[in-house]
């Protein structure tokens, strides 16, 4: 046996490994899409703000705590829409690479993000309750960012690279108060775009 053939041996019981305690079928093309509905959101968002600010529009109408929860509703919207296309286009990927979508390391990947998640939200809710909205957006963005760390030892390393991002322009975020929603487009948005393109370009498009 020449070193050429007992390096790809080391390299199939490497990804043979990888495989038995990473979930590596992660869909890129989840993350572009949750970016676009993030962008989206935003835009409507700013755009109802704006006419708040102006006095025109329904929303005049409203007190500025009653906004603000309408704009967590359209967070908690998008938010659920990305999940369900994430989970629509992984299982898809899963079946074209005929893997199971649960495995055990799938299944600790998404304990790992939901317990932070969980906590967050937690979190949030009490944020909101006691009236501080300023800093809802830097909170999820933290904890959200702190999911993605934890998870991505099951899963793609980037998701981890992603993950420290999140953190980062959560800090940012709390830094910089007043400017949540612009945080939450380049959080939510922009990064998962980036995210979603170069894994789809590297790992996925034959």
């Amino acid at each position: 046996m020449t070193t050429k053939d007992y390096l790809q041996d080391i390299s199939e019981i490497k990804e043979i490994m990888n495989k038995s305690t990473r979930f590596m079928s992660l869909s890129g093309l989840s993350g572009v899409l949750a970016g676009t509905y993030a962008l989206i959101g935003a835009y409507v968002a700013n755009t109802l703000l704006k006419e708040y600010v102006r006095g025109e529009g329904k929303l005049s109408e409203l007190s500025a705590s009653n906004v603000e929860m309408l704009m967590i509703g359209l967070g908690l919207f998008i938010a659920f829409i990305a999940a369900l296309t994430g989970y629509i286009l992984t299982k898809r990927k899963a079946e074209k690479n005929n893997e199971k979508m649960w495995t055990p390391a799938s299944k600790q990947m998404l304990m790992s993000f939901i317990v932070p998640m969980v906590t967050g939200g937690l979190f949030i809710m009490m944020l909101i309750q006691k009236g501080y909205y300023g800093l809802v957006a830097p909170s999820t963005l933290i904890f959200y960012g702190l999911a993605l760390y934890n998870a991505g030892k099951y899963t793609l390393s980037q998701v981890r690279y992603l993950g420290l991002l999140e953190i980062l322009l959560g800090l940012l975020a709390l830094y910089f108060i007043y400017n949540g929603l612009l945080f939450w487009t380049i959080g939510f948005g922009v990064l998962h775009i980036l995210y979603g393109a170069i894994m789809y370009f590297k790992l996925e498009r034959e």
